[in-house]
């Protein structure tokens, strides 16, 4: 069986919104759905950053968000 990851907080609207700002032709009023997508998930989950670490962490380039206490 496949060990899975967790996925970060607001994960997966962070990585749309970053794939389509490096789409060609630019789609603006998409990227700005993207936009407003990762806000409503950042401001329902509470989410304080977001963080890339660096490399000479064992992580395999997973992101992370903080999570603002409740």
């Amino acid at each position: 069986m496949e060990k899975q990851s967790p996925q970060p907080v607001c994960g997966q609207e962070a990585l749309q919104l970053l794939n389509c700002v490096t789409e060609s032709p630019f789609e603006q009023e998409k990227c700005l759905r993207f936009l407003q997508s990762l806000r409503e998930c950042v401001l329902s989950k509470k989410v304080k950053k977001f963080s890339i670490p660096s490399e000479d962490q064992d992580s395999e380039g997973a992101a992370s968000a903080t999570k603002r206490p409740s």
